[in-house]
């Protein structure tokens, strides 16, 4: 049986502008997005997809990914001003379109963010009602919705690194809701998207960001909370 539907599922968020798919889903890639980057950054380079390609200036998509990737709430009133308020806080932005993009999601939405010497792609996918996939982050597959706690780790691809990991948020007490895995290569770069039910405990996260074959770990609490 799969998932039961919520009534925030049938109703959509409290949010800005005419769509739920135009609006509060691209304000919540945006959020994603600023926090694997790690903040807001200070150029943006959004490439909108498909049906988004043919929409996103006047159903609003524009202003929508601005302002979730300065971290506006989908209810945030500063939404219809983001286009303005990007440029007043220093935000270089460029916006390109595709019209017709198999691979990818009629929805779809790619940001490259550069915030000082650290730039990372996230591709995100707005699924209607505010519901949101982030299908890959630099390059990996992730499919993740931040609708719950998630962990991403960039590692060497070695034996025992899943178990490894997967005992340390055992030991926190953190239940893994799901748990995906790709590498550019057999013992090339791997990284690991694990969503969870509660919250990972900072020192978990510190000890997880010391391990020797870790290169990089970013991890997006609940986005709603």
């Amino acid at each position: 049986m799969g998932e039961r539907s919520s009534i925030f599922d049938m109703i959509g968020p409290v949010m800005i502008g005419p769509s739920s798919s135009h609006t509060a889903g691209v304000v919540r890639i945006g959020r994603a997005a600023n926090r694997v980057l790690g903040g807001m950054p200070e150029e943006a380079e959004i490439t909108f997809y498909n049906s988004f390609a043919r929409t996103y200036e006047g159903h609003g998509s524009d202003r929508a990914i601005l302002a979730g990737i300065m971290d506006f709430k989908t209810d945030d009133e500063r939404i219809k001003k983001s286009l303005d308020i990007a440029k007043e806080n220093g935000l270089k932005y460029k916006f390109k379109s595709v019209g017709n993009a198999s691979i990818y999601h009629p929805n779809t939405v790619k940001l490259v963010l550069t915030r000082k010497s650290r730039t990372v792609e996230v591709i995100g996918e707005s699924l209607g009602g505010g519901l949101i996939n982030i299908s890959k982050v630099n390059g990996f597959s992730a499919n993740f919705s931040v609708n719950l706690h998630t962990l991403i780790l960039t590692n060497n691809d070695q034996k025992g690194s899943i178990a490894f990991i997967s005992n340390v948020l055992a030991n926190d007490e953190c239940n893994i809701a799901t748990m995906s895995v790709s590498r550019k290569g057999r013992s090339d770069l791997a990284c690991m998207v694990i969503e969870m039910d509660s919250p990972l405990n900072p020192i978990s996260i510190e000890y997880i960001r010391h391990l020797k074959w870790v290169h990089e770990v970013v991890y997006i609490p609940n986005i709603d909370l």
